[in-house]
């Protein structure tokens, strides 16, 4: 039967080990820690499996590990070490890692070949950002329609970030089928593959930005001057001493007061 209740073990202080039945235990450390213990008799040796800390892993989900372990151990067609079925598991998992995962440590075995700390944060970014569907994925089991599910909502909107999400991908899977992780062909290849599947990116076309009239310049500026903010403060600088964008937004008080202090007195 079931003994305990969240504020019961909240007050457990002694160390030891306390019963709540079904062959779950709470075990108190010296330290005051506290974790779950499924302790039971497989071919008549005890066995102890660690279910979790608390409060981490909370009582109704102890319980029900607690249930399922049992279940594996009576069942009256095929009882199982719970033990065992969860190494098994785990190997499983190593052995078929998932995207996200071997994503990871793709980068981190790749990422020393990039000078640029813009350009690792770049790869990280838009490969947790965008293939979250994957994320969990066995990459193994990553196939043609989930590299689109990722590629489609951006494709055409953000067609720049999309086609570098698109060969990024294309390499984290060339790199599973290199360490033998993956077999047959990369479904996130281009070339007669996905340029079958996925319409013909828009690409940017570079120009000027239109240029205000300079007989209207000073009423902007009038208007500029009502806004109590700083970005509004460094636009009238940029028309002021006729500054490039990149230089107001990077330069220092002290830079400014140097290159334009005729400016500034007037």
């Amino acid at each position: 039967m079931a003994t305990f209740t969240t504020k019961r073990i909240e007050a457990l202080n002694a160390p030891g080990r306390y019963s709540d039945g079904n062959n779950l235990y709470l075990q108190v450390a010296k330290t005051g820690s506290k974790s779950w213990l499924f302790i039971y008799r497989w071919n008549g040796s005890q066995k102890e499996m660690g279910l979790g800390p608390f409060p981490a892993i909370g009582l109704a989900n102890a319980r029900e590990a607690a249930r399922d372990a049992l279940r594996l151990l009576k069942d009256r067609t095929n009882p199982q070490d719970p033990l065992a079925v969860r190494r098994a598991e785990e190997e499983a998992k190593r052995e078929k890692p998932a995207f996200g995962v071997f994503a990871e440590q793709m980068l981190s075995d790749i990422e020393l070949q990039w000078r640029n700390d813009k350009h690792r944060a770049q790869w990280r970014y838009t490969l947790r950002e965008y293939c979250k569907p994957l994320w969990e994925m066995p990459v193994s089991d990553i196939d043609t329609q989930g590299v689109l599910k990722v590629l489609k909502p951006i494709w055409q909107t953000i067609p720049e970030t999309a086609s570098r999400l698109r060969g990024r991908v294309e390499r984290v899977l060339d790199a599973a089928a290199a360490k033998g992780l993956r077999s047959g062909a990369n479904p996130a290849r281009w070339k007669g593959h996905l340029d079958h599947l996925l319409p013909k990116r828009h690409r940017l076309t570079r120009g000027h930005h239109a240029a205000m009239p300079y007989s209207e310049v000073p009423a902007f500026v009038h208007d500029l001057r009502k806004r109590d903010n700083m970005s509004a403060l460094a636009l009238e600088f940029l028309i002021l001493c006729a500054a490039r964008s990149g230089e107001v937004l990077g330069m220092t008080w002290e830079e400014g007061k140097r290159k334009h202090a005729p400016m500034l007195r007037i």
